[in-house]
């Protein structure tokens, strides 16, 4: 008798529970995959929101056509980013669903003349775009790489995402920051940032991911080219892998122009900064290891032909970090975040020297000591394709390092 009263007393329960209790439907959303916010008229926000299209380029009777890239783009503008994403709507027809966006992107222009982290504002309170949503500064006009036609992808959002992923991963010649990392870089105490640089290159319109833009408090003042990048990627402990390349170590000078290249196949950096005498000294200690990836003038007969080789590429990456450092030292821009270590260390001297850290950091002495050590798996071969003459190895200090051209600016 207690089970059947039980059992009545719960159908009013469970129909009540049943059911949604809101209901929205597919068709009502238009699903984003990358967004664009430049610099608008009278000082307004531009925002180009680019959306999935689920068309498809099948034919009717069996034929088949060329499938389209699957994105339209769609251009809001307002004083704020929020104001401009609830406009539209009345162009779209639909509402922006922001779970899967892929990647943002920031025009140069708005990233020189507007501190950015009010730009992203909505996208760090809103509980749709992810944390792990990659950021990018774009050269020129944001929004115009949405027409660009992608290679591979269905969007141009996720050919852009895809791009950050593969050359972060490959080359090192850019770097992938999603938005947390971000925010974690405004947190900190040199208020120096970094972002993956992206433009359009050529009369075909390709997108290339290369570089770093730098920022100051939030607003951008240069960009790290390609070759520097590697070296920053390095400094940073974010080398995955790569291939660098350098000059033949042979004493003529016909050999000097030529150039020979190694893959790193790993890489650990630790910096550590002292801070006596009222002066900061700064430690940065770099293991790689890695193999010959292409030799065109180099024979390796002997253990000491191998560590004389390890020892030349040690000193070019030497030659090209000290150079890249100095280049932050004379922009009096902490990249590499030795003024955070020192916060860490010692609160109370930091405090007093945080408002003159800049200069404080280009006077700082920086000391760079990398160790390169070769994988035997990596040397098949220990002389250069099809040469049959032996060649003399020998090491000459003072040659060209690396080939590298002038420091940024």
């Amino acid at each position: 008798m207690r089970r059947w009263i039980a059992v009545t007393l719960s159908i009013p329960l469970v129909l009540l529970t049943s059911g949604c209790w809101d209901k929205t439907e597919l068709t009502e959303f238009g699903y984003v995959q990358a967004v664009a916010l430049d610099k608008g008229e009278q000082g307004k926000i531009a925002l180009t929101t680019h959306f999935y299209s689920p068309t498809s380029g099948e034919g009717t009777g069996g034929d088949s056509k060329k499938t389209p890239a699957k994105g339209i783009s769609i251009r809001t503008e307002a004083n704020t980013v929020f104001e401009a994403i609830r406009d539209i709507p009345i162009r779209y027809g639909r509402k922006a669903k922001w779970d899967h966006i892929r990647v943002i992107l920031i025009g140069e222009e708005l990233a020189k003349e507007e501190d950015i982290r009010e730009v992203l504002d909505f996208f760090s309170r809103d509980q749709e775009p992810r944390p792990t949503v990659p950021v990018m500064i774009a050269g020129g006009n944001a929004g115009d790489l949405f027409k660009i036609k992608p290679f591979i992808e269905s969007t141009i959002g996720q050919q852009l995402q895809e791009l950050l992923k593969a050359g972060a991963k490959y080359t090192a010649k850019t770097s992938k920051i999603p938005f947390f990392d971000l925010a974690l870089q405004f947190m900190g105490e040199t208020d120096v940032e970094n972002l993956p640089y992206v433009k359009e290159t050529g009369p075909s319109r390709v997108i290339t991911a290369s570089g770093v833009a730098l920022l100051k408090n939030g607003k951008m003042t240069s960009v790290v080219p390609p070759a520097d990048t590697e070296s920053l990627m390095m400094l940073l402990n974010k080398y995955d892998n790569g291939i660098i390349e350098f000059p033949c170590p042979e004493s003529s000078e016909e050999d000097k122009r030529r150039m020979e290249s190694f893959e790193v196949m790993s890489l650990k950096t630790k910096i550590k900064t002292d801070t006596k005498r009222e002066r900061a000294v700064i430690h940065i200690s770099t293991r790689i290891g890695g193999s010959p990836g292409e030799l065109t003038c180099t024979t390796i007969k002997t253990e000491k032909d191998e560590e004389r080789l390890e020892d030349h590429i040690q000193k070019c990456i030497e030659s090209r970090l000290q150079k890249v450092i100095a280049a932050f030292q004379e922009q009096k821009m902490d990249v590499i975040g030795a003024g955070d270590q020192i916060y860490r260390k010692n609160p109370r001297l930091w405090k007093r020297w945080k408002p003159t850290w800049d200069k404080r950091f280009a006077e700082s002495r920086v000391d760079i000591h990398v160790d390169v050590n070769f994988s035997d798996a990596g040397i098949k071969s220990t002389t250069p394709f099809g040469k049959k003459r032996e060649v003399t190895y020998s090491t000459q200090r003072g040659m060209r390092i690396c080939g590298q051209k002038q420091p940024f600016s």
